[in-house]
């Protein structure tokens, strides 16, 4: 982040304006409709601003530039053709610790003005870095269009009921009932009604609350994280990241992903690592069930899929016997995700007619004798493709129970490390190399192998780049 985000009140404040053009002209206006008192330092007025000086809206302060205007002055943007003149305002203002703008200049700026949309009291920046403010007022455009015109007059109704919502409900229930009244579908009709309308319906939804604690308990969201990007989330699991008031995430979920929850929301690592559990399963059972009796709403946020050996079932029925509402948002499990990333097709009408995903993390169940009652020979057989989670720590174990079960050790290996992410690598083989295989593995990387003819399909079928030098460890 180039830019620290900020907006400033600059109301009955003396701004500073070199130039008195066109360009100026339109800095004046958002100046003006922030309440900032305007002082202009110009050869020359045009006639908007000469209409201005003429109304009391502005004051012209002098012909030519000296340090001194700078003395009681709060914010200073320079709009001229001269860039001497520029550098010397910069200069002099940096000196004077005066936030500073030069109109097309990114690198005499202390500051920069982004592109606006106000519904006030709503107000949307957008801003590029001074990169491409052309780009900033297309993005501004589409973001408008989806905003109704009457958004400020459904935000001053809500801060008119803010205080009577204090009143009225308990601290651990207002976040609830505002995230019930401000729902996307009810601002938009709200945003059609007038103002006495609007503070109706607000104020009939907060009687009708008063009188309801069944919704005194928060509640717990179990959201699949998805393999690791981001932009893999579901559009459900973005939403209810924003709602969410806390946040117990594992391991394997990326710092993009958590990036996307509410700003305010506490983040819990509850991840667990091999030798190195930060928390017990039942340590987390009991961390949703009391974050949720706090009325807060908790989003449990797994990698991938919870319901995929991500033990949402257990988590969910514990849940239930303690009382706790709940949802499940799905995720793009791993397997399905390192494969469309790595180019194989998991079934093909060719190679593969099932499909089965199994985990690798259990060592003692591999090292047993039986095979754990896993029937390695049917779910890795002829049309068949096998995905093991969490098997690169125990390839060497599996490679002995495949070939135990009489399956070809040429049958084509894929091993898919830090999948879908900037750091894919995928590593092909064959059963019997699978030890050899696992041992290339970064470290500490999350790991998922893919079993049968299919996984030879991504030599060819691979389409992400990745960077030279993780193709080359490949």
């Amino acid at each position: 982040m180039d830019y620290f985000p900020l907006f400033m009140n600059i109301r009955d404040l003396p701004v500073l304006l070199v130039g008195a053009g066109r360009v100026a002209e339109r800095k004046a206006r958002l100046l003006l409709a922030a309440g900032g008192e305007v002082r202009v330092v110009a050869r020359s007025l045009n006639g908007q601003f000469r209409h201005w000086q003429e109304n009391g809206d502005v004051r012209w302060l002098a012909a030519e530039w000296s340090d001194g205007l700078l003395d009681d002055a709060r914010l200073v943007i320079a709009a001229t053709a001269d860039t001497e003149l520029n550098r010397r305002v910069y200069d002099a203002a940096e000196s004077a610790g005066v936030p500073v703008n030069v109109v097309d200049d990114k690198a005499l700026c202390r500051f920069i003005t982004p592109a606006m949309i106000d519904r006030s009291p709503v107000q949307v920046a957008i801003a590029t870095g001074g990169s491409s403010p052309v780009l900033a007022r297309r993005i501004r455009g589409w973001i408008e269009r989806l905003l109704p015109l009457g958004l400020g007059r459904v935000a001053l109704a809500a801060g008119r009921a803010r205080e009577r919502v204090k009143q009225v409900l308990p601290p651990e229930r207002r976040r609830g009932f505002w995230e019930g009244v401000l729902t996307e579908q009810h601002i938009r009709r709200l945003s059609l009604q007038s103002d006495h309308e609007i503070d109706g319906q607000i104020g009939r939804r907060l009687d009708a609350a008063a009188g309801d604690d069944s919704t005194a308990n928060g509640r717990v969201s179990l959201v699949g994280a998805g393999p690791g990007r981001a932009d893999l989330l579901t559009l459900r699991a973005l939403h209810v990241l924003g709602q969410a008031d806390v946040v117990l995430h594992d391991r394997l979920v990326s710092d993009e992903v958590l990036d996307l929850a509410r700003r305010d929301a506490d983040r819990i690592d509850v991840g667990k690592r091999a030798g190195n559990h930060h928390r017990t399963q039942e340590q987390i059972h009991e961390l949703m069930v009391s974050e949720a009796r706090k009325g807060r709403h908790v989003v449990r946020l797994k990698g991938g899929d919870p319901f995929i050996f991500g033990r949402g079932g257990e988590e969910l029925e514990f849940l239930r016997d303690h009382g706790i509402a709940y949802e499940v948002v799905p995720g793009i499990t791993a397997a399905a995700g390192c494969a469309a990333y790595s180019g194989i097709p998991l079934t093909h009408r060719k190679h593969a007619q099932s499909l089965s995903f199994v985990t690798g993390h259990l060592a003692d169940a591999l090292a047993e004798s039986d095979g754990s009652g896993i029937d390695w020979g049917h779910l890795a057989g002829p049309g068949r493709t096998a995905v093991v989670y969490m098997g690169v720590r125990q390839a060497a174990a599996l490679r002995d129970r495949l070939l135990g079960a009489g399956i070809d050790p040429a049958l084509p290996v894929a091993l898919v490390i830090s999948g879908t992410s900037d750091r894919q690598q995928v590593f092909h083989g064959v059963v019997d190399e699978l030890p050899r295989l696992a041992s290339r593995a970064p470290r500490g990387e999350p790991g998922l192998l893919i079993i049968g003819q299919v996984a030879s399909l991504g030599s060819t079928l691979g389409w992400l780049q990745v960077p030279a030098e993780l193709q080359s460890a490949a």
